[in-house]
């Protein structure tokens, strides 16, 4: 009976313990990016952008900061916005930064939010893979790799 009740006690302990780490893998993962991309230009273009979907899964905000790769001379934030007159322009973000709050995201795409790519260092040609440190106010650096491709 002793050697039922040891068993029962040690099953218990493990199915509590599976429990409670399964009730916290999800909690607070922090950031996540979703399919970093560069659309295609010619190595006669001296800019390019990068796009992505950024994900705050954490309970605090956070803010993208900048990015920085040796793809590129300089690298800014930037947005398009509309100057009026169905003229579209471009600018860095105010502020420099992205905020992302907890449990929300922002979607990096073509016609708003992007990475710019100033004096580009390569040929941003299909299929091209270009590594990608994106820093977070909280999270730090992460490395991304952007994946160049037509749309």
């Amino acid at each position: 009976m002793k050697k039922a009740t040891f068993l029962l006690t040690i099953f218990l302990l493990l199915a509590v313990g599976f429990t409670a780490v399964a009730c916290t893998g999800g909690a607070d993962e922090g950031i996540t990016v979703t399919d970093p991309w560069g659309r295609t230009s010619p190595a006669a273009a001296e800019n390019g952008a990068f796009y992505m979907m950024l994900t705050n899964n954490g309970s605090e905000d956070d803010t993208l900061l900048g990015a920085s790769t040796d793809a590129c001379g300089m690298v800014e934030l930037h947005e398009m916005y509309d100057k009026g007159d169905g003229v579209m322009g471009m600018r860095p973000v105010e502020g420099g930064t992205i905020a992302l709050p907890a449990g929300g995201s922002a979607e990096l795409k073509p016609g708003g939010l992007h990475v710019m790519c100033m004096m580009k260092q390569v040929d941003f040609a299909a299929g091209t893979e270009i590594p990608l440190t994106l820093t977070f106010e909280n999270a730090g650096e992460m490395e991304v790799t952007a994946v160049i491709r037509d749309n």
